[in-house]
């Protein structure tokens, strides 16, 4: 099973992204899920989705506490959230920034996972220019 837990803020589609992610992996054949978890629910409030995809039937209903994969929609968000909190050791990380994984201050992150495992990209940049809103979801999937 392979999970992927996705952090945000309320109105970036970080649920939609999950549900997204879900349904494509279903699409193929894949056995999915997907979950929000939020507290207030407004707007610019930190929000964390999860997604599940298996070629097994999934069980599990509790949140990812140990992902394979962590899409960060927010940058400021590791100011104030762990978002790195349970990565297993071949863990992926995708960040929504135009700045490297360096230039935020993550070597530690990119020395302990493995080389190409640490991957920031401009997605909010790549949907303004797309869709005119900064919704980075589409694009970090």
């Amino acid at each position: 099973m392979f999970q992927i837990r996705l952090h945000g803020r309320g109105g970036q589609g970080v649920v939609t992204s999950a549900e997204m992610l879900s349904l494509a992996a279903f699409t193929e054949g894949h056995y999915a899920q997907a979950f929000p978890s939020f507290g207030s629910e407004r707007t610019g409030a930190p929000v964390v989705a999860f997604a599940r995809v298996s070629d097994k039937p999934i069980r599990l209903r509790e949140p990812i506490m140990e992902p394979d994969a962590v899409l960060i929609q927010d940058r400021t968000l590791l100011e104030s959230v762990n978002v790195f909190s349970g990565l297993t050791e071949n863990a992926y990380v995708l960040l929504n920034s135009s700045q490297s994984p360096e230039e935020l201050g993550l070597e530690d992150l990119v020395n302990r996972l493995p080389k190409g495992h640490v991957i920031t990209l401009p997605a909010t940049k790549f949907a303004l220019a797309r869709i005119g809103r900064p919704l980075p979801g589409a694009a970090m999937l």
